[in-house]
């Protein structure tokens, strides 16, 4: 392999001519090609061609500065170098054990030509799958402060790809997925969803990743990857001109995006490129571009499925507060308490004994602390919530005992609904009183408008506030499980105390939603979007899928196979198995999967799949060695066909399957379900029907 340096001397005219600097960086299979160069006013620009077709045609790079002149031209090349990099790491939990890290690296150093002379550098990497560059901005006596109004990076594509997208909310990832033409992408009709607590989109923008697919088979994904001390990027959408440029999440408070001090880099800007859809799923470009783990030995966590004090209160049948006061500013027992709390000893209790009996590690608890009375509809949060303080209903003491008797792990609640500043005072005591209990989990949550007033979730003063959250934590050997959070890039690579997030359109919305709940596609596209940024706690597992019960005018838009299948599908360490204790026991033979599935692996391998339509995956458990398969469809049936190529040679295999049955239907008939056992092998080939939003789900052991 060869990395080609070429000085191009480009003549306009007779009487004219300038010098055009170009670097070309290929990838190490020499299938994606990657240009930079400088025209003739000193402007940056990158080009990009996968397979000898150009993917994104020439596209300037450079920012715009307060009260300072733009890094827009009048640049010279300074210096320029490349590298070869190849390693194998490994995941101390993860989709797989091993990561092959093999790139490419090109670093141009650039200095203005005039004026202050101020300096900027330009890494770019390029992998088999695709690429990422990100700008430094060294130590330098001319610029001592940066101020970033906008980032003008630009992503100028050469084709109307099919895209999946959701709006450049500032706010909340929590929109369902659109399916149009780039050049027909409208985010801004966007606005003003009836189901979402807080949203702001303010241009035609798309939230990342956003996947697209092209018409000769090229797919292209366009993310970020080490989000750190940085305002998150949208992509601002030029539907004319087929073209995305960086439009970075500012502030109500500042008329700027970023500051920082050099010297300093950005983010990486990333595109995944393949020709299949399969393939952006086993791409780890997105951990890659991250560093390698700095916490050391995280073994005091371990992956695993988890019930809890959840679902029930979507559903209507409990409740998070227990019906408090406030008294002379302190949340009191005046003795009105409604009597629909949820996290109760005697409740919680209930589903430590199911977990323990089911190979099930963890239990939630939501709701147990002061606080929820008034945590949402109020301007000031501030000093609400108490992260150490129980309910009178809630015995910590007793609860923890009970858990660590029956082999279960209690999992924290923190919902800070948003108080950054609150949150922040009690952290220290919050983690220490985990601590004391043993627990070494915690989802934390967002909901609302961020205090103080003005800030965005998604802007530089959030991605600061979430990432110094999971860093204190690991000092207290907690992991974190964020909800309504900043967008996942690859951190957890370099924090794998970072186990899990939301970050989109979850289960709860079949709950209650008032626009009918996830549609069967959703987590067709899900898989090919939003789990190519990192691990999902999406909370499959509901049995009861329509919940007449509760909630008449609501459903999950899916069968119970699908459901099933989701175990594997939708990759995380953590895996909520939902739904109410009384529904798993009434219907033991599913169950019986969601107590087989495992949640770490050794490796992990897609099958089959197309972006918004199905997807087929297998994952080998770290522990015991067996597979387990996952297949879910959106609206549409079809037949799938499963080569078990991916076994053992010479061995035999007890497959359990758990498939859709003959009438099945994601509305007309969700609980259809087929239970067989049958024996299979590496030569072995089985086609399979799902359903209209159905799934397959097959556990795989050896034989003795």
């Amino acid at each position: 392999m060869k990395i080609h340096f070429l000085l191009i001397l480009v003549c306009v005219s007779l009487s004219s001519c300038w010098a055009e600097s170009e670097t070309v960086l290929l990838s190490p299979d020499e299938k994606i090609f990657l240009e930079f160069s400088l025209n003739e006013n000193g402007k940056p620009f990158y080009e990009v061609v996968f397979k000898n077709d150009t993917i994104i045609k020439k596209s300037s790079l450079g920012f715009d500065f307060q009260d300072s002149k733009s890094f827009s031209n009048d640049f010279k090349i300074t210096n320029s170098s490349t590298t070869t990099f190849n390693e194998t790491w490994q995941m101390p939990w993860g989709e797989q054990v091993d990561v092959v890290n093999h790139y490419n690296e090109l670093r141009v150093e650039l200095q203005e030509k005039s004026d202050l002379k101020r300096k900027l550098n330009i890494f770019f990497k390029v992998y088999n799958d695709g690429i990422g560059f990100r700008y430094e901005f060294p130590e330098q006596e001319n610029l001592k402060e940066v101020v970033i109004t906008e980032e003008n990076t630009q992503f100028n594509l050469t084709e109307d790809y099919k895209t999946f997208w959701i709006p450049g909310d500032w706010d909340i990832y929590e929109h369902l997925y659109s399916t149009t033409k780039l050049s027909e992408i409208n985010a801004l009709k966007k606005r003003n969803h009836p189901s979402l607590g807080q949203t702001f989109i303010p241009e035609n923008a798309v939230n990342t990743p956003v996947t697209m697919v092209g018409k000769n088979g090229i797919h292209l994904s366009f993310h970020e990857a080490a989000l750190v001390d940085y305002a998150g990027m949208t992509l601002k959408v030029d539907t004319k001109n087929l073209s995305f440029k960086s439009n970075l999440v500012g502030s109500k408070n500042t008329n700027y995006k970023v500051k920082r001090t050099t010297p300093f880099h950005t983010p990486w800007r990333t595109i995944q490129i393949t020709d299949n859809a399969p393939d952006l799923i086993e791409s780890n470009l997105i951990v890659n571009l991250n560093e390698p783990n700095k916490l050391g030995d995280v073994s005091w966590f371990t992956p695993m499925k988890y019930t809890g004090v959840w679902w029930e209160m979507h559903l209507g049948k409990s409740s998070w507060d227990y019906g408090m006061e406030m008294v002379d500013g302190k949340w009191t027992d005046t003795g009105k308490a409604h009597g629909k709390h949820g996290a109760t000893t005697e409740n919680v209790k209930r589903f430590i004994d199911f977990s323990a009996r089911n190979n099930i590690g963890g239990v939630l608890v939501e709701g147990w602390n002061t606080g929820w009375e008034r945590w949402i509809g109020f301007e000031d949060r501030e000093g609400v919530f108490d992260f150490i303080t129980p309910y009178p209903d809630y015995n910590i003491d007793e609860v923890t005992r009970y858990a660590k008797e029956k082999g279960v792990q209690i999992i924290m609640h923190h919902e800070t609904s948003s108080a950054t500043e609150t949150y922040e005072k009690q952290q220290d005591d919050a983690y220490t009183l985990m601590q004391k209990y043993g627990m070494h989990a915690v989802k934390s949550g967002y909901v609302g408008k961020i205090l103080p007033k003005g800030e965005y979730h998604h802007g530089q003063y959030m991605v600061n506030q979430y990432n110094n959250a999971v860093i204190k934590a690991a000092k207290y050997q907690v992991a974190v499980n964020a909800h309504e959070p900043i967008k996942a890039t690859g951190l957890r690579r370099t924090y794998p105390n970072i186990i899990s997030r939301e970050g989109l359109r979850g289960q709860e919305f079949n709950a209650w939603s008032s626009d009918g709940g996830n549609p069967p596609e959703h987590l067709s596209i899900v898989a090919f979007t939003r789990m190519l940024a990192g691990p999902i706690d999406f909370t499959p597992g509901i049995f009861n899928i329509k919940f007449n019960e509760f909630k008449k005018e609501n459903q999950v838009n899916t069968t119970l196979a699908h459901q099933l299948a989701l175990y594997v599908v939708i990759y995380s360490p953590v895996q909520m198995a939902a739904d109410l204790v009384e529904h798993y026991e009434a219907n033991p033979k599913p169950l019986q999967f969601i107590k087989d599935v495992g949640v770490d692996w050794s490796e992990t391998k897609v099958l089959d799949g197309e972006v918004g339509d199905f997807v087929t995956i297998v994952r080998k458990e770290r522990k015991t060695d067996n597979w387990f398969l996952g297949s879910i469809t959106d609206e549409n049936s079809r037949e799938i066909k499963i080569d078990f190529r991916f076994l053992d040679d010479k061995k035999v295999y007890e497959a359990k399957v758990y498939r859709d049955g003959k009438t099945a239907d994601w509305n007309e008939n969700p609980l259809d379900i087929i239970f067989e056992t049958i024996e299979v092998t590496k030569q072995s080939k089985l086609n399979f029907n799902l359903a209209k939003g159905g799934g397959l789900a097959i556990s795989i052991k050896k034989k003795n």
